[in-house]
């Protein structure tokens, strides 16, 4: 069996901000993927959305978000036209399987989070002296994020990093919005384990952020869209495929791509 990994948000769809950051326009090409407040606020092109359906009937297609599962259910074409197995939410802390949270998977990463690095409340506490400039947000008492008011000085970026990885943490930045987030909350392994747990032969990544390293550094294919946090970082990406799109159109190039590879190959 085969899978497809991929991040969502700057990868695969694209909120009203990040179209305009990557100055984009609002068009006829692109299809409403999310919807909040009755509005429509994330898209996808008509054709990424076309295809996305043809892959994930052919392979096992399985969203990994810093999403908490509330967020990712917003996004109803998971749910009323691509009806999915698998979702990785909340960056990796939880594991949806057919709608439920898996418990032995959270028990798992409980543990590692009590044993392997500073407390969430122990890290609020630490960032405090830095005395940033934007709106905290808390997620399920897990991680954190800011939605930054200014951009971070190059020296402040390296005193958060340097204090976060004492503790067990680390940084990414993804637009406007810092998270901090604690090093057993990771993508990374829970895509091994439904790879192990369905007995996956090979695997498909996608992702755009720091954060999406630690799976797609496991899947037999990457692919990473030409912006982002991953590109623009000093991390070495020759072995990922870059798309020669930015924005919403390498979200479509990204799935053309396997597409393509899974009718020429005999994977």
């Amino acid at each position: 069996m085969m899978m497809f990994a991929s991040d969502l948000d700057r990868t695969l769809i694209y909120s009203k901000r990040a179209l305009i950051e990557l100055n984009e326009q609002m068009d006829e090409k692109l299809i409403g993927v999310e919807k909040k407040d009755g509005r429509e606020v994330a898209f996808m092109t008509i054709h990424a959305y076309t295809l996305l359906k043809e892959l994930a009937n052919q392979l096992l297609f399985v969203p990994v978000t810093t999403r908490t599962h509330e967020q990712y259910s917003r996004i109803f074409i998971f749910t009323k036209q691509i009806p999915l197995t698998y979702a990785i939410t909340s960056n990796g802390a939880n594991i949806v399987h057919n709608g439920v949270s898996l418990k032995e998977w959270r028990h798992l990463v409980d543990y590692r989070l009590k044993h392997e690095c500073m407390s969430f409340v122990e890290m609020i506490d630490a960032i405090a002296s830095f005395q940033i400039k934007g709106v905290l947000k808390k997620v399920e008492n897990l991680f954190f994020y800011y939605i930054l008011d200014e951009e971070l000085s190059i020296e402040t970026k390296k005193l958060l990093q340097l204090m976060a990885e004492a503790n067990g943490w680390r940084i990414s930045i993804q637009g406007r919005k810092l998270y901090l987030m604690p090093v057993p909350v990771c993508k990374g392994e829970a895509v091994k384990f439904i790879k192990e747990r369905e007995g996956i032969h090979h695997i498909f990544g996608a992702g755009d952020s720091l954060l999406d390293d630690d799976f797609l550094k496991i899947c037999d294919q990457s692919y990473i869209p030409s912006h982002g946090e991953l590109i623009n970082s000093h991390i070495n990406c020759n072995h990922y495929k870059q798309t020669q799109n930015k924005g919403v159109m390498a979200g479509e190039e990204i799935i053309e791509g396997i597409v393509k590879e899974l009718k020429g190959s005999l994977i």
